[in-house]
């Protein structure tokens, strides 16, 4: 036969290996893209996505990897391979895809962990949050305002509820400013990709888990900004959301598995009745409603019942924990994500990173309800959740009627000693979320305030109380709103930080002499908080309120400070005998806002509306 001939016939035989490798391998996307040897959980889940993958079978040759499973889904598109790397070595190794005489190989790669890469220190009392919204905070690259996506967005600072332009390099260039008001730690909304229609410049609509929104940055840029965060002595919190992702995730256009999602057929609104984790009475329908019923109509929930997906959730954490070296997670809407899969999910992640820490969004009324949350409570029935951290929204419901009321001593203040009272629920009152307002909540300040008082009793409270507290970017600003138009409301662009802008708040020249006022004054009380024992990790005894003064003690090793709000619009003249067990015969302390001495006598004469912090 024809030489010639025979190459022609023979690459005519091939040509269904070649064209069904070349498919496959133009098509194929494997998540996470790469991982670390040397983990202490040895098994890695590959996520494989490609036309028709689950046709072939997955192998591995190279020694000390072993293929233990190839999962077959519902959706031949989809193969879920479960390797076992107890005795890998870093570098890259071939996935061979074998279909009959096709195959395909995959390079993958496992990389070298950091050194001391399971010992980092989670942010705890020490330190004071400040939470942002990206896309509302500052626009250092307008160049990836208006990108390309799947889905049609716009770029509006008019509309509240459209994409204003923030980004990391905005919040990059403005880590000094962070780090001089006096906070410890950052915490940004979610950075994922958000490729959603419409108002998801919030980022709790989650369409790609491994990788950040490119209208707020690169993976790079996202590492580089928590590098140079760490640099500075600040740590950072990512933002997650395990219940539910966005519409237009991959996985809703090619759904993996019939049980990858809750109520794919049928939309059911979630009812939002999370007590029904403790209610004695509550039915199965309304249970089974909070969990498994949909956000809202754009965000699917996600079954983290089905394994596969639990374990998709849980890896995914730990490669952010490992690539960027973020200090902690915040975990959105907690409750309504299956409770033993959420239980795993801390239990794994703290084994691997024992210093860690993790909260949780458990948005309850009551105080009661946040401590069944929170790992060690003796209230979940024996099921320990493992979490560290919870979050006090009561405390937020409660502060702005609070500290704004001319406060007898059965009204305003009175209700914040209430609330402390129910304190001892928490088996770990150090790791309680402490805040005033957040991006789902109205601002503390409903208007620009006239006066600051109501403002620097609360911030004094929020900064010198047992837990640990959380600041909302623009609070130490004055900004004000309420949420009773939409979100956007509450979640305004910073004056100066967009190209252009008339006004810059970043800059003392920019900002009102309040305005200063209250930088000024919030700056003081986070620089003096910073190492201080006496609050991060003292114990604290509080006093009934008398003629209208909250008075409480924090103490440690020996050294106390006493914290006096009057909450008053009068003049009060404070008798001291009662609070001889925690004056303790001293004579005088120091105002550490004023930096004056203050003789403790028989009384203090109080202003209105005064506050003395005061160290014994």
């Amino acid at each position: 036969m024809n030489r010639h001939l025979l190459i022609v016939l023979l690459m005519i035989l091939l040509m269904p290996f070649f064209l069904s490798a070349k498919d496959i391998e133009k098509e194929i996307k494997i998540e996470p893209a790469f991982w670390w040897s040397g983990m202490k959980n040895p098994e890695l889940q590959l996520m494989i996505h490609g036309t028709n993958i689950a046709d072939y079978q997955a192998s591995v040759s190279t020694s000390g990897i072993r293929v233990n499973q190839c999962i077959r889904l519902d959706n031949p598109n989809y193969l879920i391979v479960y390797l076992e790397l107890k005795k890998a070595k870093p570098g890259h190794f071939d996935i061979i895809f074998t279909k009959g005489k096709d195959h395909l190989t995959y390079s993958y790669e496992l990389k070298t962990r950091r050194v001391d890469a399971d010992k980092i220190k989670g942010f705890d009392s020490s330190d004071v949050l400040y939470l942002i919204m990206p896309d509302r905070f500052a626009n250092g690259d307008p160049s990836n305002d208006q990108i390309p996506m799947r889905t049609k967005y716009k770029i509006d600072r008019n509309d509240p509820n459209a994409r204003h332009g923030g980004d990391l390099v905005g919040i990059e260039q403005h880590l000094d400013y962070i780090k001089d008001l006096g906070v410890t730690a950052i915490w940004l909304n979610p950075v994922l990709e958000n490729d959603m229609e419409g108002g998801s410049y919030h980022g709790y609509a989650t369409t790609d888990y491994y990788r950040i929104d490119p209208r707020l940055g690169t993976n790079d840029e996202y590492v580089r900004l928590i590098e140079k965060a760490h640099q500075k002595g600040l740590r950072v919190v990512m933002d997650m959301i395990f219940n539910h992702c966005g519409s237009d995730h991959p996985w809703m256009k090619d759904i993996p598995n019939y049980d990858w999602f809750n109520n794919l057929n049928h939309y059911v609104q979630t009812n939002h009745d999370k007590e029904a984790y403790f209610d004695p009475y509550i039915s199965e329908y309304d249970k089974n409603t909070l969990l498994n019923g949909w956000f809202v109509p754009t965000m699917p929930d996600l079954n983290q019942k089905n394994p596969h997906v639990a374990k998709y959730l849980i890896q995914n954490s730990i490669w952010w924990i490992e690539y960027a070296g973020i200090d902690g997670i915040r975990q959105d809407t907690y409750p309504y994500a299956d409770a033993n899969m959420m239980r795993r999910w801390c239990n794994e992640v703290m084994a691997e990173y024992p210093d860690f820490n993790i909260v949780g969004e458990s948005w309850m009324d009551f105080t009661i309800g946040s401590a069944y949350w929170q790992k060690g409570s003796r209230l979940n029935f024996g099921e320990d959740t493992g979490l560290n951290t919870v979050m006090d929204f009561n405390l937020m419901e409660i502060a702005g009627s609070a500290f704004s009321e001319d406060t007898g001593d059965r009204r305003g203040l009175h209700d914040i000693f209430m609330h402390m009272c129910y304190d001892y629920v928490y088996p770990d009152i150090f790791h309680v979320l402490r805040f005033l307002e957040n991006h789902d909540t109205d601002r503390f300040l409903k208007e620009m305030p006239t006066n600051l008082d109501a403002f620097k009793q609360a911030v004094t409270f929020l900064l010198t109380i047992p837990g640990i507290p959380q600041l909302y970017y623009g609070q130490e600003l004055l900004m004000s709103g309420t949420k009773n138009k939409s979100d956007g409301y509450v979640r305004r662009d910073v004056p100066g930080g967009w190209p252009g802008d008339e006004t810059n708040w970043f800059e003392s020249t920019g900002r009102s002499d309040i305005q200063n006022e209250a930088w000024n004054f919030i700056q003081k009380v986070l620089k003096w908080r910073q190492k201080n024992e006496v609050i991060s990790r003292g114990s604290m005894k509080h006093f009934m309120l008398n003629q209208g003064v909250y008075v409480y003690q924090r103490s440690y090793n020996g050294k106390s400070v006493l914290v006096v709000l009057n909450g008053s619009s009068k003049n009060v003249m404070l008798p001291l005998d009662r609070y001889v067990e925690v004056l303790q015969n001293k004579v005088e302390g120091k105002d550490v806002l004023t930096g004056k001495i203050v003789t403790l006598g028989k009384a203090l004469n109080l202003l209105p509306k005064e506050i003395l912090l005061l160290e014994l």
